[in-house]
């Protein structure tokens, strides 16, 4: 019998907080979902915190948690993340968790379970984002720990973010997202202040390593009608794999953007190579014992792992002459 035979479908199983089983965002999950089964839990790290989890298996069938999000919401940006110049950087956790599996990615070292937390207390987050723009104003990541938009058909967060965003000038919103979404920018109106940000990957990268997220025709198809319908458009080649025949993968890369994306339409461009601290890479290390991206033998600086200066440098620069024949110098962002 093949695995595939077995597999149960995802969120077949939904664990909700009994504290929040009534409130409007849990019911409305929950609608969307009607043949899965409910489990009422005390609190959501009962769950997903269990110890003896195997993040390996869990991924065949991922499971759904809602849940209250208690203490600060709002943090400052990560130094792996690039801040884009701005000066206010932050990032905010909506949702533990992806529907997406790549190989190399964090949250396999940061999470002990590959289930999906969600947190149905948005408003919360909305009045803490509130106090900090009193302050000063804000630059604010929501897709660093899950792809937001791809759960968007469950939890419409995306679009709240962007009601949310659009009485707040102060406010700049960014979402990350490897998913293949043209109907979202056929079905809303955009937001001047919520940038819309695709990670891209050569051909053998999006089919090989990115297990269920939108292929490169898929994501490219997106990143042009979010374009065409006027939203403000991100593409990061971030993380740059060391792989065989790089130049060629990453040249071909970004010979089918030129071809498919109205370059000088677009907000800017990042570029960064593959970087982890080192508590989780060695956590994803024992989930892929065979993997040639994650057993590379990586450098260490100051907790992070990296390939050494001199790859990362011919890597960026490579890409980085390519894209400034399209885009000015001001709209490529790098992470050094």
């Amino acid at each position: 019998m093949n695995s595939s035979d077995v597999l149960i479908p995802a969120f077949s199983r939904v664990y909700v907080e009994e504290a929040i089983a009534e409130r409007p965002e849990t019911v409305s999950i929950l609608s969307k979902l009607p043949g899965a089964e409910i489990i009422k839990i005390r609190h959501y790290k009962d769950v997903f915190n269990r110890k003896y989890q195997d993040p390996r298996i869990q991924k065949l069938s991922k499971q759904l948690i809602l849940a209250s999000q208690t203490g600060n919401m709002i943090f400052p940006g990560a130094p792996v993340c690039q801040s884009f110049g701005e000066e206010h950087f932050y990032y905010a956790s909506l949702v533990m968790g992806c529907l997406f599996s790549c190989d190399y990615c964090f949250l396999q070292g940061m999470y002990p379970t590959a289930n999906v937390v969600v947190f149905v207390n948005i408003e919360d987050y909305f009045r803490e984002i509130d106090l900090l723009l009193e302050k000063n104003p804000v630059y604010l990541c929501i897709s660093y720990d899950t792809d937001l938009l791809a759960l968007e058909h469950l939890t419409g967060y995306v679009r709240r973010f962007m009601d949310f965003a659009s009485k707040r000038p102060d406010l700049t919103v960014e979402v990350r997202t490897k998913a293949s979404v043209s109907g979202f920018f056929n079905a809303t109106n955009p937001s001047d202040n919520v940038v819309f940000a695709f990670t891209l990957s050569p051909l053998s990268v999006a089919s090989t390593y990115e297990h269920g997220a939108g292929s490169l025709d898929a994501r490219l198809s997106s990143i042009k009608s979010a374009i065409d319908y006027g939203f403000p458009v991100r593409l990061c080649f971030d993380p740059m794999l060391y792989i065989p025949n790089w130049r060629d993968a990453y040249r071909n890369l970004y010979d089918a953007v030129r071809a498919t994306i109205p370059m000088n339409k677009l907000r800017d461009v990042s570029i960064g190579t593959f970087r982890i601290s080192q508590d989780y890479l060695k956590s994803i290390r024992k989930q892929h014992p065979d993997s040639a991206i994650i057993q590379y033998p990586f450098e260490n600086r100051d907790g992070y792992y990296s390939y050494s200066a001199s790859r990362n440098r011919e890597m960026v620069g490579f890409l980085l002459s390519e894209i400034k024949k399209d885009l000015p110098e001001g709209k490529i962002f790098l992470w050094e």
